[in-house]
């Protein structure tokens, strides 16, 4: 949770530095839930209201820089630019930043010194 909190509060629009696997993946996994969550209670207040989605929306809305700025840190901390996370916007060709993702911290390198170390 600390992660998540640490990536919206501290880093939220941090572009420089690293990120290890453990802090892009949970911030993934809470930033999922929390989505979730959103979505539920979003769910509640349609039905009484009839209106918009309005919690995810916002929730969505606030997750957006900090969702690209941690990809770009774990991007880093494996030696790539974060230019590399635009491939995402191109189909099936995308899937090659889920193997940049899941890939072990790097030695130091331009980005900054290992966080692992």
């Amino acid at each position: 949770m600390n992660y998540f909190l640490d990536a919206i509060t501290k880093r939220y629009a941090q572009f420089s530095g690293r990120a290890t696997r453990s802090e892009y993946w949970y911030f993934v996994l809470f930033s999922f839930i929390a989505g979730i969550i959103s979505g539920i209670l979003d769910g509640f207040l349609m039905t009484l209201t009839g209106g918009l989605p309005v919690l995810t929306l916002i929730f969505m809305l606030g997750l957006i820089i900090p969702s690209f700025s941690v990809a770009v840190r774990r991007l880093h901390d494996i030696g790539k630019s974060g230019w590399w996370l635009l491939i995402g916007f191109i189909p099936l060709l995308g899937l090659i930043l889920l193997a940049f993702y899941v890939m072990d911290s790097k030695e130091d390198n331009q980005y900054g010194l290992n966080p692992k170390a």
